[in-house]
């Protein structure tokens, strides 16, 4: 059985409002419902693991009501860092398990289902797979200067991978480091292969954000 492993931590602190930002509405329904029902339109078999902060998880299941949202999940509470969020949704799939999980942020509402599907089979084969996109701005160092974008891509999620690795590489103790699932697998030792992502993919962190999501849903 193949799992995705929603993590949604967010404050809403740059959003500059109280609703932290995976409770924001687009289109007239939360973010995070739309992120969730994204991963089960790709598979109805597909497990997923809601990872939310323990003082957040009445607000969501008073929305779930509100809004009659009725994809199956499990839930798991958020941790300290998302590298323990990772952990704790980890922790709901068997230590026996084979086949993929893949992590995704519970703010990307819009992973085109080809970006999914190419994602998941690619780990199915080479173990960890990411999601990237070209750089399309001059990139600037504060004090190296001009860098040549086209050495560099921006990361998106869902991050992939085999389920024994990614459970063995988040047994290691924390460092700050660990900016990623992938910055997890790649310290413990493990090459990560890249996969065409979609621009469309952004992470919903903004005021900015959010109406770039609301024409993105129009």
């Amino acid at each position: 059985m193949d799992y995705i492993i929603i993590v949604a931590g967010g404050k809403g602190l740059r959003m500059g409002g109280d609703i932290p930002k995976q409770f924001l509405p687009i289109g007239g329904k939360p973010v995070l419902m739309r992120t969730l029902e994204r991963f089960r339109a790709y598979s109805t078999d597909l497990q997923i693991i809601l990872v939310l902060p323990e003082a957040q998880q009445d607000y969501w299941k008073q929305l779930c009501k509100e809004y009659q949202f009725n994809v199956d999940y499990l839930l798991a509470n958020g941790g300290e860092t998302r590298f323990h969020s990772v952990q704790h949704g980890l922790a709901l799939i068997p230590d026996d398990a084979q086949g993929v999980v893949g992590v995704h942020d519970g703010v990307r509402p819009f992973p085109s289902i080809e970006v999914i599907n190419n994602c998941y089979e690619t780990a199915r084969e080479k173990k960890a797979a990411i999601p990237v996109i070209p750089v399309v701005e001059t990139l600037r160092h504060f004090t190296e200067g001009t860098k040549p974008r086209n050495e560099y891509r921006l990361v998106q999620t869902p991050q992939c991978f085999d389920i024994q690795l990614l459970k063995a590489a988040n047994r290691q103790p924390y460092n700050d480091g660990f900016t990623d699932d992938a910055s997890v697998v790649e310290a413990f030792g493990f090459d990560i292969t890249l996969v065409e992502g979609n621009r469309e993919n952004i992470k919903i962190t903004t005021p900015y954000d959010l109406k770039i999501a609301e024409v993105l849903i129009g």
